[in-house]
């Protein structure tokens, strides 16, 4: 007897490897989700909320390197999809989003949830197709999860409710070849490469995510060129630990070592990054750029040189053309400012630190209520946490304080929603992850504001008897606009949170809650969180006031903060 369109899908997502498919059941999906049901190595992941679903599954895809998959129903159960959809475009990681539509002789009535999926997900999709006719299957299928795994991207496949238990006229299993090439450039191009970066005396590298799978290859360039190593976020994960050569990340959450590493080199080498921020490129050097996607090519930066291809191929075909260099000036100076920079940084983490201030601005610029200082949680949960942890963190200030003071040694893993930048990605990127490896420790760093908004998520990994552990960063704000509001001279207004005991909450969800308001408490409650069987959310009040400066601050963020300040303290005597 031929398959029905719902079990084609299902016995090819099976064949792929795919383990967990993530959605909210309804309508239009009950014939997939039933063959779901009937299927041994695929499980159904019954989320509370689809954005969520959607992060969870762009998760497990992002630590796999592999497909993940959600689904969403009829109209708004699609549409709650694109959050989670537009993180994964943007993290450029494979997402299989199976959607549901209107029985198919209503499309283009008005019918009741009608939504055009192929218009709303036109941006957000790299392939977006309706099966209209069983006799569509596989081959929309195959072409679906070819071009999300090819291109790196999500693919949208429209299921209409009617179409999901009917069965295919010519039945045949799903063929996929997912082989992507390792291409590099050609020699006249290394060439040129090779005389640009010979002929500098201080060069740089801006290591990105793209670099991860060469790491050998980057850390012998670097050593040929005795060239500092600034690092993106997404970098941290595979180049932070046991190397001789990182200066840590640039840009708002960077430090002033990576910037001068970057202003003071007169050739900059570019490996698997995109980074975005113009502003904090450097000024008057040449630049040589190396990326996968020729349409990345100088895009942030002029480059003088822009090689297309893998960037271990690449390498591996430069470093014998480069010559190496005996003065490491350069890079003895960027470590230096680095080590320095970290001590700075282990004493903010110091609880008694606040003890030291004076001044009358104390009370408005640091701890005026002795609050638990948020470097020290993050460093707390560094000493704590697995040599194989993974960690996920909200988009605002729990990034700030995991990117300074959480190390990704060993074989930590790090995911955030690192180019989209959206709030609420944590939680339900940790739920992905757990159920990607469940024998690992999870932990999200979570803003209170991005927790806040998916809480209802909670009640999945309780659930699903999830043993993730949830860091909160309770400052009862959204810390980061209130940072972006005072560094314009504007005085914080509409970033105050209105929280409850979110310890109580979890422990009224069947979850383990701890709540730490003491900073004497705050090193055994981590240990404790961390060691607790089952998932653990540990409520932290942080201070509000705490201030993460930039790398390169400037003069008018400075008196901007001082007069948004000075408001704040006022009191107001208008209307």
């Amino acid at each position: 007897m031929a398959r029905t369109v719902a079990r084609v899908i299902v016995d090819a997502l099976e064949e792929l490897g795919v383990q967990h498919v993530f959605g909210v059941v309804g309508d239009a999906l009950n014939p997939l989700t039933d063959a779901i049901r009937t299927t041994e190595d695929l499980n159904w992941v019954g989320c509370r909320h689809e954005e969520a679903a959607a992060f969870a599954a762009g998760a497990q895809s992002q630590l796999s390197g592999t497909l993940g998959v959600c689904m969403g129903t009829v109209g708004p159960g699609s549409v709650h999809l694109l959050n989670g959809l537009y993180d994964a475009a943007k993290s450029r990681t494979p997402v299989l989003a199976i959607c549901g539509q209107v029985p198919l002789a209503e499309v283009g009535s008005d019918y009741f949830q009608e939504v055009d999926n192929d218009l709303l997900f036109r941006d957000v999709a790299v392939y977006r197709a309706t099966v209209t006719s069983p006799d569509q299957m596989p081959r929309m299928l195959e072409s679906a999860v070819r071009a999300a795994v090819c291109q790196g991207g999500v693919a949208v496949l429209t299921v209409p409710g009617d179409l999901g238990d009917q069965e295919l006229g010519d039945d045949r299993p799903a063929r996929f070849a997912l082989d992507r090439p390792v291409t590099r450039p050609d020699d006249p191009a290394l060439a040129q490469a090779a005389e640009l970066l010979n002929a500098a005396d201080r060069v740089t590298l801006l290591v990105g995510r793209g670099a991860r799978a060469a790491r050998a290859e980057v850390l012998r360039t670097a050593g040929t060129l005795a060239a500092p190593m600034v690092l993106t976020l997404k970098a941290k994960e595979g180049f932070e630990g046991d190397n001789e050569f990182q200066v840590g990340q640039t840009g708002l959450i960077g430090n002033p070592a990576a910037a001068h590493a970057l202003d003071s080199g007169d050739a900059l080498l570019m490996l698997g990054t995109d980074f975005p921020y113009r502003d904090w490129y450097p000024k008057g050097c040449k630049v040589v750029q190396v990326d996968t996607r020729e349409e990345h090519l100088g895009r942030r930066v002029p480059v003088d040189v822009g090689l297309t291809g893998d960037v271990g191929a690449t390498l591996r075909a430069l470093l014998p053309l480069l010559k190496a260099t005996r003065d490491r000036g350069h890079l003895d100076d960027a470590r230096e400012r680095f080590t320095h920079w970290q001590e700075g940084q282990r004493r903010l983490a110091d609880p008694g630190h606040e003890r030291r201030w004076t001044g009358k601005l104390r009370a408005a610029l640091d701890n005026r209520d002795h609050e638990i200082r948020p470097e020290a949680l993050a460093a707390a949960v560094d000493a704590h946490a697995a040599e194989d942890a993974v960690f996920t963190s909200d988009t605002g200030m729990a990034t700030v304080w995991l990117s300074r003071f959480v190390g990704m040694r060993g074989s930590r893993r790090l995911i955030g929603s690192y180019n989209l930048g959206s709030m609420a990605n944590a939680m339900p990127q940790a739920l992905g992850a757990q159920l990607w490896a469940p024998d690992r420790q999870i932990v999200a760093f979570c803003g209170d504001g991005g927790l806040s908004m998916l809480l209802g998520d909670l009640m999945t990994i309780k659930t699903y008897r999830l043993p993730v552990k949830l860091v909160v960063f309770d400052n009862r704000r959204l810390g980061m606009v209130k940072l972006e509001q005072e560094q314009a001279g504007l005085p914080e207004f509409g970033t105050e949170l209105d929280n409850p005991d979110f310890a109580a909450v979890a422990t009224a969800l069947g979850l383990t809650g701890i709540r730490v308001t003491d900073p004497a408490d705050l090193d055994d409650s981590v240990r404790r969180a961390l060691d607790t069987p089952g998932p653990v959310l540990l409520d932290v009040l942080t201070n509000p006031q705490e201030v993460a400066v930039p790398g390169k601050p400037t003069v008018s963020q400075g008196w901007g903060f001082a007069i948004a300040k000075v408001k704040e303290i006022l009191p107001s005597h208008e209307g």
